[in-house]
């Protein structure tokens, strides 16, 4: 508070003896006969130099440079959305969970170095699901919070659901990696995925742990260069929670599923991104060796 309290106060020290100020008390004492007439005790400030109309310097309009944008990893989404997403952007994935829809996550890795956070299997299980995809998981560092919460140190499975203490310490286990990713990280593109997030938001916690969990989220995607996916499914917690997260992210990818027939239709909708024009279009995609894209504007 000091420092702010100092910011922009300029202190002008006028010496007595300067000669400046016994000229302006000469000045303004007219004779001998007018007794009664105050001393000055301080030198006036002289005016400032005003300047012409052709003196003053134009005002430099700020240039919009735009924002970086930065691959996703999956090269039919990255045509459709103009080069990729906003670097630094903290993205929200809500998925019906009958989509099979964290095979994008997968993808995702592939870009470049990912932090893994996992909450809902062991993420041995997930590497195996996605070599299965036929993809490479060297660039991948895996975040066990399931392990962390779900098992002892001797690795038996205990039940700490709706234990507040517990749920509160494992915010403060996932803030501190996220810490050590951010100082390791320096200048380097990296993705930190959270599969899934829905664990998070059903925490047994004070709403404020959450909101300040959520709120660091969003400082550490600003202070690296990173994307952030917080893979959610939907119909999993609150909705006033949610609805909290929605407005913090900067992306929103939502995906859903519709029953014809005689098929399954997986659509995916990116309604919003900051510093972008959204795409308006919904794509269907499948999964097969990774994720398949169909660009037509036939979604029927």
């Amino acid at each position: 508070m000091s420092g702010s309290l100092s910011m922009g106060v300029e202190v002008i020290l006028t010496p007595k003896s300067s000669e400046m100020q016994n000229t302006a008390v000469q000045e303004c004492s007219t004779s001998e006969e007018i007794p009664n007439r105050r001393k000055l005790d301080f030198c006036a400030v002289p005016k400032s130099k005003v300047l012409t109309r052709d003196q003053v310097p134009e005002p430099q309009t700020p240039v919009y440079k735009g924002p970086i944008i930065s691959p996703t990893g999956i090269y039919v989404l990255d045509r459709s959305l103009g080069g990729g997403l906003p670097l630094s952007s903290m993205i929200y994935f809500s998925a019906d969970p009958r989509s099979m829809a964290e095979v994008f996550l997968y993808e995702f890795t592939q870009s470049r170095k990912t932090y893994y956070f996992t909450t809902g299997r062991r993420p041995k299980y997930i590497m195996r699901d996605i070599i299965n995809q036929n993809l490479d998981p060297s660039h991948i560092v895996f975040v066990d919070i399931y392990s962390e919460y779900y098992f002892t140190p001797l690795g038996d499975m205990i039940d700490n659901v709706g234990n507040e203490y517990v749920d509160s310490k494992i915010l403060e286990f996932t803030e501190y990696n996220l810490h050590n990713i951010q100082n390791d990280a320096v200048d380097e593109d990296i993705n930190i995925i959270f599969d899934n997030f829905s664990f998070f938001m059903n925490l047994n916690v004070n709403p404020g742990l959450l909101k300040r969990f959520t709120n660091i989220i969003y400082e550490t995607s600003k202070e690296t260069n990173s994307m952030f996916y917080l893979y959610s499914l939907k119909g999993c917690y609150d909705e006033h929670i949610e609805n909290e997260v929605l407005n913090a992210s900067d992306v929103i990818f939502d995906v859903s599923v519709d029953h014809s027939c005689d098929h399954v239709i997986s659509k995916l909708a990116i309604p919003k991104i900051r510093g972008m024009v959204p795409n308006s279009d919904v794509l269907k995609f499948k999964v097969s060796e990774g994720v398949q894209i169909d660009t037509s504007k036939d979604i029927a």
